[in-house]
């Protein structure tokens, strides 16, 4: 009986249908994709490859073979120039793609995008993935010089639908490092007549020829209201209205367990089986991966290796492992699915097959013709840099394995992964193996042009900063005369297509209108007893804490204000001369290392408090801690004045209130502009920099704000003491709550990606302030703390939406997939349909 094709449920139900475009030997777009479905405000359905080894487990040589034959088809194309070649996979569903290209292609060195910042290692490009509902791209060669040379430049993603991602790479790499030949390779070109001719302008526009190349070619007819007909299904079964029954095979597979967005992991009812590890003697230097590098040298080391390593792993499989599944981890698929492979063509097993785990949200429905038949739910065990969340397997659950293999890196070894994953796949399979291989730290040279900063003292007031020259000294360059300043809804563009990052330029400093001001005031003299309250109990726990003279280290620029404050309250309270200084941090880059190597030299690290405002979902706290891996000495712990997200376990208050000074920019906070690191202006031994805006002097009211919450200091003493007494008795442990809700209202409001959901009253007013906003979701019956929010919703054409259970008194929604009809020519948002 025929086969049914993966992709009928969702033809059927929407009318989506694939139309080949096929030429003579090439594989059917059947044969090679099924359907499935997903929360997108773009796209209800996902292409689903059935050769790629991701969402669906298949034959490791079949997955292999499809990498390998495109790379022989580049190697063909370019000739005598496929020596100096580079192949460039994207993170995470081609990095495995892009190793087998690469493999075909024969010399050519290999690097693919990650999502996993390493401290030490210096970025050699990124861009955002506009479309994705994970974090930043990153490009991080060991080697600086990998992506400089004038050879062709080989670019591996799964699919080419549009092809917007691919051009933006391209086109930033192009504008550091051109070159005269670009290679696009995909399993399948999906791309509509209109984006042929957009890549055909594309090349002509830099000069470059774009050659691509892949196994199938076609488009996907979508009839009209599709989208909306998707939203609906999709709404449907995960809310499980829809769901149909999943038949599990019978034996040692434990009956699956339910939960709103899929088979969830647990135990089995008898308690959870062991986990045998498997010990692989994997070759001393060679990477785990591309994600800095991986030479055709590696390649050859990797190959000699693989008997031994298959030896291994038989000897632990032993003599009747029935069918097996070699499961890799989120971008570590090239490793797992060498490994697989050999396996495969050993003959040990009675069947092997291999896929990986994924950080996309997908729909399950057990039905023969829908692609994705189940999945496991399970969360990330590798402290990843955008936070916590869950990570996906699918197909894995009920499809009869007698053996699992996962395999991690030993970044991902952690107890996390045991609870999680491991204990997600126990009721599934008859045992579960764990490989682990180690995770390959890059050599970063030691020498001066790379590592040493310039030891140049701290810029200070008043020629850098309105502050006191004793409140704050700044660890920056002064950027004053260089013209960084774009408008707002040009910088979101960019941003969100990838074209830059939002640290490489500012946004145009906002005015406060007479009202707004009005409000400002209003809010100071209402909350400063408040805010004076929180800054002495987050200062006296420190003080009881941390260290007895600890130094006071500020995140430009929103922490800066509670730094300020913070010494004031030990000098007034205390008697205390407490160091102060302001240094860079920024999202995806990580904090200014050339500054913690000046702290280190000028004070003992152990001294040293980080500052900051607030936290929203706490990515700046997780971002910290990841940079500070490479600074032993350092407490990556933050401490912060209001912690509505409970990301921190030292802090003034967890209430989500108005900190005034978060109403304002630069004129609530020395006159410094929000933090700015780009390429050509910050070198390897330089400090980030920020730019002083002594032309705003006239509206300044930094000094007047910590006048006005100091003048509460002796009014709030006694109520701060008894405070402190109760917090350092108390358990502090941070629970993420914000992170949980800021994922649930990414996926309710289909943005699928949380770095656009800004939670909190102080998140919320920069997004009005500084991106373009979609919507403001408001708790219901929210008061005074958020007049200024309604007021600058109003003047941006922004609406705010009561909601109930908000955790946070509000949260600020960027405008997503944003384009410059996202906004009038007035400048106020438009609604998303």
């Amino acid at each position: 009986m025929e086969a049914v094709w993966s992709g009928t449920w969702v033809a059927d139900r929407l009318g989506v249908r694939l139309e080949e475009a096929a030429g003579p030997g090439t594989p059917r777009l059947a044969d090679l994709l099924g359907l499935a479905l997903r929360r997108n405000p773009k796209r209800a359905h996902l292409l689903v490859s059935q050769v790629l080894g991701k969402h669906v487990p298949q034959s490791p040589r079949t997955v292999y073979a499809a990498g390998y034959g495109l790379g022989e088809r580049v190697r063909a194309l370019l000739g005598d120039q496929a020596a100096s070649a580079v192949v460039l996979g994207y993170a995470e569903t081609a990095t495995g793609l892009g190793h087998c290209v690469a493999d075909g292609l024969g010399p050519a060195p290999y690097l693919h995008s990650t999502r996993r910042p390493v401290p030490g290692v210096e970025p050699a490009g990124g861009f955002e993935e506009s479309h994705s509902h994970a974090t930043s791209h990153l490009l991080l060669p060991e080697d600086p010089d990998l992506l400089t040379g004038s050879g062709p430049l080989v670019l591996v993603d799964d699919e080419f639908s549009t092809g917007s991602t691919v051009l933006n790479t391209i086109r930033d790499l192009h504008g550091r490092h051109p070159r005269s030949h670009y290679v696009v390779v995909a399993l399948v070109d999906m791309r509509s007549a209109a984006d042929r001719d957009r890549l055909t302008a594309f090349a002509a526009e830099i000069g470059a020829r774009v050659d691509l190349i892949g196994l199938a070619s076609g488009t996907v007819s979508l009839p009209e209201g599709v989208l909306e007909k998707g939203q609906a299904l999709v709404e449907k079964y995960e809310t499980g209205d829809g769901e149909p029954h999943l038949e599990v095979p019978t034996g040692e597979i434990q009956p699956l367990r339910r939960s709103r967005s899929g088979v969830r992991g647990g135990a089995p009812a008898d308690g959870p089986r062991p986990v045998t590890h498997i010990p692989l003697h994997w070759p001393s230097g060679v990477p785990d991966g591309g994600r800095h590098g991986f030479t055709p040298g590696h390649r050859q080391r990797l190959e000699a290796a693989l008997p031994e390593l298959t030896a291994q792993l038989t000897a632990a499989l032993g003599d009747r492992p029935g069918r097996v599944l070699v499961l890799g981890n989120e971008e570590l698929m090239y490793a797992p699915l060498r490994l697989a492979k050999a396996l495969e063509e050993t003959g040990a097993a009675h069947e092997v097959r291999f896929s990986t785990t994924t950080r996309s949200p997908v729909l399950a429905v057990d039905d023969p013709g829908y692609a994705i038949r189940t999945r496991l739910v399970f969360p990330a065990h590798d402290t990843p840099a955008d936070g916590p969340g869950d990570r996906y397997a699918y197909n894995v659950a009920g499809a009869g394995f007698d053996t699992v293999v996962a395999v991690v890196d030993s970044a991902g070894d952690t107890p996390e992964l045991r609870a999680g994953l491991l204990a997600g796949l126990a009721p599934h399979t008859g045992r579960v193996l764990l490989a682990v291989i180690p995770s390959y730290v890059p050599d970063v040279p030691d020498v001066p042009d790379r590592r040493e900063p310039i030891m140049t003292e701290p810029l200070r007031g008043p020629a850098f900063s309105s502050y006191a020259p004793e409140d704050v000294g700044w660890l920056l360059q002064d950027f004053s005369d260089v013209e960084l300043e774009a408008p707002t809804e040009e910088r979101e563009e960019a941003i969100q297509a990838g074209g830059a990052h939002y640290a490489e330029s500012l946004p145009v400093e906002y005015q406060p209108s007479p009202q707004y001001q009005e409000l400002y005031r209003s809010a100071l003299a209402a909350s400063a007893a408040r805010m004076a309250r929180a800054v002495g109990t987050v200062t006296e726990t420190v003080l009881a804490e941390r260290s007895p003279s600890p130094v006071l280290v500020s995140l430009a620029r929103a922490g800066t204000p509670v730094g300020v404050l913070m010494r004031r309250w030990a000098a007034a309270r205390h008697g205390l001369d407490l160091p102060h200084y302001a240094v860079s941090i920024v999202r995806g880059r990580g904090i200014d290392a050339n500054a913690l190597r000046w702290l280190a030299a000028h004070h003992d690290p152990a001294d040293i408090v980080f500052v900051d405002g607030w936290t929203g979902k706490g990515a700046i706290t997780r971002e910290l801690k990841a940079a500070l891996g490479e600074f032993p000495g350092f407490d990556p712990e933050i401490v912060v004045l209001a912690d509505p997200g409970s990301c921190v376990s030292t802090y003034g208050t967890r209430e989500d209130f108005l900190i005034p000074s978060a109403c304002l920019n630069s004129t609530v906070s020395g006159l410094i502009s929000r933090t700015v690191l780009r390429s050509d202006l910050v070198g390897p031994a330089d400090f980030h920099g920020a730019k002083f805006y002594r032309e705003l002097a006239g509206a300044d009211v930094s000094a007047d704000f910590v006048a006005a919450v100091a003048a509460h200091f002796d009014d709030v003493a006694e109520a701060v003491d008894d405070e402190v007494k109760e917090l350092l008795a108390a358990d502090r442990s941070p629970t993420w709550e914000g992170w949980a809700a800021v994922e649930r209202i990414s996926e309710e409001y289909g943005i699928h990606d949380v770095n656009l959901v800004k939670p909190g009253v102080g998140e919320t007013t920069r997004v009005l302030l500084r991106r373009v906003p979609w919507k403001i979701l408001a708790q219901r019956g929210a008061g005074a703390d958020l007049d200024h929010v309604r007021l600058l919703a109003e003047q941006r054409g922004v609406p705010v939406e009561e909601v109930d259970g908000l955790p946070y008194t509000c949260v600020g929604l960027i405008h997503p997939r944003f384009t410059r009809g996202a906004t009038g020519a007035d400048g106020k948002a438009v609604s998303s349909k």
